[in-house]
């Protein structure tokens, strides 16, 4: 009788096919339900290039125009889908272009697969053309990464590869193959990873975390919860939902927390951090039980550490042990999976109101109402205002756009003022606040999500940062909308100087060419505005368009950003002007 290792030989013998180590990594794609890459074609990735033109019916490449932008772009994709974003670039300058969105993708624990070319084996470290060690460069920005230096290694690596990038707290890894590797032939079979000896990208939850959780929360006078985009990346939006609403807790987000809760929900009390509502960051130092969800205390939400929440039992729901205890020190941790964690806390807590802690929120929204929010919504100055072009677009895309935002003023306005009703909405660069992120991320958004529109905020320094992806949008006819709120400066800068330097305004003033003529030449629909009384026409023109459409706002020249915390102060130290 045939024994059961003889029949899994047997099956395994049938599945085997002997393929080049550029075709298997095209299987490789292929069996993990990979299909769209970006990227740029070199001469150390050629051969994977060659084996791309045969599966183009399987396999779609979009080629961008610089592999930043493949890599911003794969981004965009990654954070609409929850799927993991693929770039591949050839060796030398082609790799390290990729490092700046690497490093983008570790911080906001974004999942990416970015394949690089490399020198043939037999030239490794002897400086040969297009030759960088990418591997010493990208081991710090990358959740990990390999260097595949023979064919037989490709399926087992890229397994791991995608394993890795998905699982747990997500992030970017990258594989760099060596051109012989590319050439050789090997025996190929794909077996996908489920496990790696010695990471555990899950850590389990304690349910006794859980029972003191609960005890916390009944009992507390002034919950607090704030979230962040774990909520998002453990897809644990109902369960937020259903927490808050049980328990009666007012939340708060950080910036890619936003979206998990739609921005209109009665216990949604807006943003915290830098350029966070007034409410939401003041309170913070008043609640009496912090509960953060998938967030990880960064310094733009936490200001001076020395006074944060020091009045408050802290409850840190995390799957990923290294951020507790980092820069805020807890109460209690709740390690594990945040949908796992919040489904299994939900019977545990008692339904209540704390209606008196409420109307705490809604007199500190009264007060920057009426400081700020009500000037800049509904302007009396001449000049257009950049909150007033965001509150434009949604009463266009009543909250259901996903919106791009670049890095700056502009990107705080909007993340303050757009309005969402779906979760994995906003797309922005939060950690590395990489400039040029928006246009190329836009597209990946928009490849991702083409039944939804896609809407890029961009500053006019960031837009000329990556400006060369407009031949993207044209080549692939990407129908996405860009706004520019072109306020001549690199506007977040200025106000800096503004505030702590003085009015110096050093290297921040900006000689812009003609944004629309630039657009024309890539025969995408662009118009420019500057009067108040063309905004609305110009907003539904652009959102009625079927294809790309480029609008540019010029905006105030020397508007600032309020409420503000400044650097170093305490959340309480919030200013309103």
């Amino acid at each position: 009788m045939e024994t059961l290792k003889e029949k899994k030989t047997e099956t395994k013998k049938q599945a085997t096919v002997r393929i080049s180590g550029a075709e298997a990594i095209i299987h490789c794609l292929l069996a993990e339900g990979v299909d769209l890459i970006y990227g740029y074609p070199g001469g150390a990735i050629m051969p994977v290039y060659d084996e791309l033109y045969k599966y183009q019916d399987k396999l779609t490449h979009i080629l961008s125009r610089h592999e930043q932008g493949a890599a911003y772009a794969a981004q965009g994709y990654a954070r609409v889908t929850g799927k993991v974003g693929v770039a591949i670039a050839t060796s030398g300058p082609g790799a390290t272009n990729l490092v700046t969105g690497i490093a983008d993708a570790q911080i906001d624990s974004t999942p990416l697969v970015c394949l690089t070319g490399q020198v043939a084996r037999h030239l490794l470290g002897s400086d040969a053309f297009q030759e960088t060690d990418i591997i010493g460069i990208s081991t710090p920005v990358t959740k990990w990464n390999y260097q595949i230096t023979k064919a037989s290694e490709i399926p087992e690596i890229m397994a791991k590869a995608f394993y890795i990038a998905r699982s747990g707290r997500p992030g970017p890894v990258l594989v760099d193959i060596t051109k012989n590797a590319q050439i050789e032939e090997l025996d190929f079979i794909y077996d996908r990873c489920t496990a790696v000896r010695s990471y555990k990208p899950v850590p389990k939850t304690d349910s006794r975390n859980l029972e003191i959780a609960a005890e916390l929360i009944n009992s507390a006078k002034k919950p607090y919860v704030i979230f962040g985009q774990g909520v998002i990346l453990g897809e644990a939006e109902k369960q937020l939902k259903a927490l808050i609403e049980k328990a009666g807790i007012p939340a708060a987000w950080t910036i890619l927390g936003l979206s998990a809760l739609d921005t209109d929900h009665p216990l949604n009390v807006g943003m915290v951090g830098m350029h966070g509502n007034y409410g939401p960051n003041v309170l913070t130092n008043e609640c009496d039980l912090l509960i953060a969800i998938g967030m990880r205390f960064d310094d733009r939400v936490t200001g001076n550490l020395d006074t944060y929440a020091k009045q408050a039992k802290i409850i840190h729901f995390e799957i990923d042990p290294a951020e507790v205890n980092k820069n805020v020190k807890v109460d209690l941790a709740v390690l594990g999976d945040a949908k796992a964690s919040l489904e299994a806390l939900l019977p545990l807590i008692k339904e209540n109101k704390h209606e008196s802690w409420h109307n705490e929120f809604k007199e500190k929204y009264k007060i920057e109402f009426d400081t700020v929010i009500k000037a800049e919504l509904y302007p009396t100055k001449e000049q257009l205002t950049m909150p007033e072009v965001i509150n434009e677009i949604n009463r266009v895309t009543m909250g259901s756009a996903v919106i791009v935002t670049d890095v700056g003023q502009h990107q705080m306005v909007t993340c303050r003022y757009a309005k969402f009703n779906r979760s994995k909405s906003n797309i922005t660069s939060g950690g590395l606040g990489t400039m040029g992120f928006a246009l190329p991320a836009a597209i990946g958004a928009k490849m991702g999500a083409m039944g939804r529109e896609v809407v890029a905020i961009i500053g006019d320094g960031g837009f000329q940062m990556n400006i060369q992806e407009l031949g993207t949008i044209f080549q692939n006819k990407t129908p996405v909308k860009i706004v520019v709120l072109n306020n001549g400066h690199l506007g977040m800068v200025r106000q800096w100087q503004e505030l702590f330097f003085e009015s110096r305004y050093a290297a921040t003033v900006m000689v812009n060419p003609d944004f629309v003529k630039i657009c024309e030449g890539y025969h995408i629909k662009s118009r420019r505005v500057k009067e108040r009384q063309d905004l609305k026409a110009a907003v539904q023109e652009m959102m009625s368009s079927k294809d790309a459409y480029f609008l540019e706002v010029v905006v105030e020249k020397e508007d600032n950003v309020f409420p503000m915390i400044p650097s170093g102060a305490s959340v309480s130290d919030i200013r309103l002007k």
